[in-house]
């Protein structure tokens, strides 16, 4: 096709499968209404083809919205009903039809085939007459195009012969095969085996195999414990279904045990693996033998891929989403004592056809020439055919196909239809689809008159662009003359009329025509000349300092007859005042003149700011530029130039001042011991602004930084530079000594020494340890030990010739590679005290009651050893020592109550004393025997007569058991509810006054007291009264649960509820 052609039919190729439409909004939609805008200049072919598709009232052949998928239908559901979905969109709305197995579906002729809209759905679908592959057919007056084909298929599971099995018996060792032998079934289906009863399944193992290819259960060795009855079961993968197959017997022969043998593989995969790329490949392998063989896996010529598992005590070899690297050769190879055996397969992995370039719908001029070209990957590589309108398509004549191309000499109308490129391979096919009109129309044009606006002495450009099919003539006029070419007035080859340095005097009406075989038409352009327009922008260059604010005044001067707009820029690009508004306004002042705000400045906005005020006619862009003044940008690149132990002399290039000298850099660092960057001092000091190099001092040996430098101006302090490579200061003598060296403590002749550990910033190299020095107090010379641990905190020295708490003089000194550094004041440690010497004293024990001792001791003698706490030991008497329990005190109490004991035991007790030293001897063992539990029955049948405030109690005597104490009085509490405060009374006589305060609800508990404890609570009594005199008495029992109502011609101040609640501890 010809590029420079006038026609709109150029260009015309889009994508079928994506048809979208819409106008392309200009830059300055403030002209696009204009009544004498030059962007309305003639009827434009792009016009005419955005409207494409988008308009509702095109006709167009038929394009899928939805193909037919593949179908899995199960035969026993409940809905009886297959349907296969086709729905295609055109303009007529398109037909359907459908074909299985490349045979029509008649619909009139067999009731169980229906269409709704374009879906064909079958009634009562059968495997005989409905399996295949479907294809939906989609046309419409523009062509026919056939969807992909999808296959139907009928998912069923069948039912076991009843047929009864045959046992099999072998001998102990020897392997077994056992056959399933499924039923019918569609599609896949998964064994399993059931051992001797449902559900108990075979577990699969190294010597147990179920193959998913063949079914069987696999036995390598077999053993007693696999006698039984083995059932095969299926289940299908899409109905789930389940059968069971009649049990197989397993039994073993009398005759012997089977002796060792090699392995025989007996279940693998095929010599020769087709698999889809992206599936997941399984791989059997699985061999008889005994013993029982190891299976192992390897590809030849290659590795087995990372993501491969092995499952199934190896047996499987699972190679998820499988790509073309994963094909090849692979081995399993079954092996034991006696000998291996191997199996090799090849696996090949292959690949659905998927486009690489597919076919578009073109608009074509009738004589011109039609090249296509549809291109697909896949492995095996595709093939091609070609179909119009869902019939084959082959050279002949004027139509020329050669693989994935399609070429068609001088197009006539009868080409125009549908047209499908199919790439295929064994694996599948896909389509691509397109639409081929050859347009037939007299000249039309869209826009007549137009009207164009130009500028007094620049160029213009009358367009001519018909819709026209095949291409028309195009020749202008003015008046009644035809326009001849010159100098100024060109016709350019796509037909536009061209006129060079515009006057006046060109102002008038052109009259284009065009003329095809099918008609003409003319267009009329109105062209007038304006003056060209100018405009200044003021301030045309100003300096400003951050935060602060500026407004540009924009002003065109231009004729009056047209409107003006203006458009703002920022560094050529337009300003959104929407997204940039906290910054920049727009500010209308006159209808031809605007402003521009510009608030809180920042550095980002300096630049050039540009002003274009445009009119149908004209374009003019003004600029200005926008300094500003803020603190420097950061320094550039940061170079330690030399090192020393203590310096780091850096340089740096000058990074931008933005319009204000800089006046110091600020020279910081950072090293793993600092929190953040921190100003390290400089020489010289201050390092001035026309300064690119300074020296950082004062800095720590050893210890590795990075630096940066900071520039300030007037304005204030600007970003940091990158921070530079890090660099290590070299070593020098440690100068920083061990802080707070103390000591004491430890055992009997030691002396310990601590300090605190010196950080590894102030180590200043490699090789750091601690010099530890002491003496004897009055001695006169040191002795002195290395401690080779940077990290260390303790020395501790062991002497027997000295006594405890023998005074020392100690320092801590420093040291690395290169050389010795300070020590630390000089400090007095005494030696350890060691651990108690002695034992307690004077230790008593006593019983408090059936739970509890108390046991008391005195301390040992003053002196070295002071015990820190004692330890109490306990043990029954039927106990050992070793398995009682301990007991410590909190702090340095010589008394302790031991809890939680047996009643009526005997108990042996001991006490130590303990420091951080250690623990002393112990006392000698002393006994106590705790009471006789208190009694178990809680007191009973509780009485009570109540009068006035003054409750009379009474209750049944407990009497204790053999085992128990012996009863020594009771014990009554009252409490008020809603009040914290209890009332306690205790008696030797069961029977008690109570005295009741005041009206409320109260309740009594009595208790048995003995020397073993507290006994049992008896049964709560809850009185609720009010305030007053008693007149009459009530006499109430507690085992008895009632009200007691006086007679009417009694007069009550009280009212009395008396209710047994159970008992509840106190």
């Amino acid at each position: 096709m010809k590029p420079d052609s006038s026609s709109v039919l150029n260009s015309r190729s889009r994508p079928r499968q994506h048809h979208s439409g819409g106008l392309v909004t200009p830059d300055w939609p403030a002209f696009s209404s204009h009544p004498l805008s030059a962007l309305s200049l003639l009827g434009s072919q792009e016009d005419y083809r955005s409207e494409g598709k988008a308009n509702e009232s095109e006709e167009f052949g038929p394009v899928f919205t939805q193909e037919p998928e593949d179908v899995i239908f199960p035969l026993d559901s409940d809905e009886k009903k297959v349907a296969m979905h086709c729905e295609a969109r055109g303009n007529p709305p398109p037909t359907y039809s459908w074909y299985i197995n490349r045979t029509e579906v008649d619909a009139d002729g067999d009731y169980r085939y229906s269409f709704i809209d374009g879906n064909l759905i079958i009634t009562n679908g059968s495997e005989t007459h409905d399996y295949g592959k479907y294809q939906c057919k989609a046309e419409n007056s523009f062509g026919t195009v056939l969807s992909r084909e999808a296959l139907l298929q009928f998912a069923y599971l069948g039912a076991f012969s009843t047929k009864t099995r045959g046992g099999v018996s072998v001998r102990e060792g020897q392997g077994v095969v056992l056959m399933c032998t499924p039923p019918a079934h569609s599609p896949e289906i998964i064994y399993s085996w059931v051992f001797n009863e449902f559900p108990s399944f075979v577990a699969e193992d190294s010597r147990r195999f179920i193959s998913q290819d063949t079914g069987n259960l696999y036995i390598s060795k077999v053993q007693p414990h696999d006698v039984g009855s083995y059932i095969c079961l299926v289940k299908n993968t899409v109905t789930n279904a389940r059968v069971l197959s009649p049990p197989t017997p397993l039994t073993l022969k009398t005759d012997g045990v089977m002796g060792e043998y090699e392995p025989k593989i007996e279940v693998h995969f095929p010599t020769s693996v087709l698999a889809a790329k992206g599936v997941t490949v399984r791989l059997e392998c699985f061999a008889l033998g005994n013993p029982v063989p190891t299976i192992t896996w390897r590809k030849i010529n290659g590795n087995i891929p990372k993501k491969a598992r092995l499952r199934k005590s190896q047996a499987v070899l699972e190679i998820p989403n499988i790509q073309l690297e994963d094909s090849g050769t692979y081995e399993c190879k079954a092996e034991n004592p006696r000998g291996g055996t191997a199996f090799k397969g090849h696996l090949q992995v292959y690949t659905l056809p998927q486009w690489v370039r597919m076919i578009n719908d073109t608009q074509m001029d009738s004589g011109e020439k039609l090249q296509w070209e549809c291109k697909a990957m896949g492995r095996p590589r595709p093939t091609y055919r070609w179909l119009r309108n869902g019939l084959p398509l082959t050279s002949q004549g004027r139509v020329e196909t050669l693989n994935g191309e399609l070429t068609i000499h001088k197009v006539q109308q009868a080409d125009s239809g549908m047209y499908q490129c199919v790439a295929e391979n064994k694996y599948g096919a896909i389509y691509s689809n397109a639409e081929l009109k050859i347009l037939a129309s007299a000249p039309v044009f869209v826009h007549n008159p137009v009207r164009v606006i130009a500028t007094l002495g620049k160029d213009v450009s009358l367009e001519c662009k018909p819709r026209a099919s095949p291409k028309p003539r195009i020749t202008w006029r003015r008046g009644d003359r035809r326009i001849q070419q010159n100098k100024r007035i060109m016709l350019l080859r796509n037909n536009t009329l061209r006129i060079v340095n515009s006057s006046r005097a060109d102002e008038g009406n052109y009259v284009c025509r065009a003329e095809n075989q099918l008609g003409s038409a003319e267009m009329t352009a109105i062209l007038w000349v304006k003056e060209a327009m100018r405009v200044e922008l003021s301030p045309s260059r100003v300096e400003v300092t951050v935060g602060e604010s500026v407004v540009l005044s924009c002003k065109a001067t231009h004729d009056t007859s047209l409107d003006v707009a203006f458009q703002w820029f920022f560094n050529q690009k337009p300003i959104n005042f929407q997204q940039d508004g906290g910054h920049f306004e727009y500010i209308q002042t006159q209808s031809s003149t605007v402003d521009l705000m510009i608030r809180s400045i920042l550095l980002k906005h300096a630049g050039k700011y540009g002003c274009r005020a445009q009119t149908s006619a004209d374009s003019v862009f003004a600029e200005a530029e926008l300094l500003v003044r803020g603190p420097p940008g950061p320094p550039g690149v940061v170079i330690v130039e030399e090192i020393t132990d203590t310096t780091a002399t850096l340089s740096w290039t000058r990074g931008l001042d933005n319009h204000s000298p800089i006046s110091t850099y600020n020279l910081q660092a950072r090293s793993p011991f600092s929190l953040g960057w921190q100003t390290v001092k400089t020489d010289p000091d201050p390092v001035t602004g026309d300064m690119e190099s300074a020296m950082a001092v004062e800095l720590n040996p050893w210890v590795e930084y990075e630096f940066r430098v900071v520039a300030s101006n007037a304005i204030g302090t600007g970003d940091p530079s990158a921070p530079s490579r890090g660099v290590r200061t070299k070593e020098a003598v440690p100068s920083v000594a061990p802080a707070n060296v103390s000591g004491g403590n430890g055992r009997r002749h030691e002396l310990v020494i601590s300090w605190e550990p010196v950080s590894e910033e102030f180590q200043n190299g490699e090789g750091f340890g601690y010099i530890v020095a002491f003496r004897a107090n009055g001695s006169r010379g040191w002795k002195e030990k290395m401690v080779t641990s940077a990290d260390s905190t303790t020395y501790k020295y062991r002497d027997e010739t000295f006594p405890p708490l023998t005074p020392f003089e100690v320092k801590v000194g420093v040291y690395n590679n290169k050389g010795d550094g300070p020590f630390s004041k000089v400090v007095v440690i005494h030696s350890a005290e060691g651990e108690p010497r002695e034992a307690p004293s004077d230790v008593k024990a006593y019983s408090i009651s059936s739970t509890e001792i108390r046991i008391t001791w005195k301390p040992p003698n003053p002196g070295p050893g002071k015990p820190r706490g004692y330890e109490v030991s306990l043990w029954k008497d039927s106990e050992q020592e070793e398995s009682g329990k301990k007991q410590r005190t909190l702090k340095n109490e010589t008394s302790m109550v031991l809890t939680g004991l047996e009643g009526n035991s005997m108990y042996h007790i001991t006490v130590k004393g303990f420091n951080s030293i250690g623990q002393g001897p112990a006392t000698a063992a002393v006994t106590a025997r705790t009471r006789k539990a208190p009694p178990a029955q809680p007191p009973s049948s509780l009485m009570w007569i109540q009068e006035g405030n003054n409750v009379t109690l009474s209750w049944d005597p407990v009497k204790a058991k053999d085992n128990e104490s012996d009863v020594i009085g009771y014990m009554v509490l009252l409490k008020q509810e809603g009040r914290g405060h209890n009332q306690v009374t205790r008696t030797i006589n069961p029977s008690t006054i109570l005295s009741l305060p005041e009206g409320g609800t109260y309740t009594i508990e009595v208790r048995a007291l003995s020397e073993g404890g507290e006994g049992a609570v008896s049964s709560q009594v809850r009185l609720v009264t009010s305030s007053g005199k008693l007149e009459a008495s009530v006499r109430a029992k507690s085992s008895q649960c009632s009200v007691h109502c006086l007679p009417q011609s009694l007069t009550w101040t009280a009212l009395l509820l008396v209710l047994l609640v159970p008992s509840a501890s106190w």
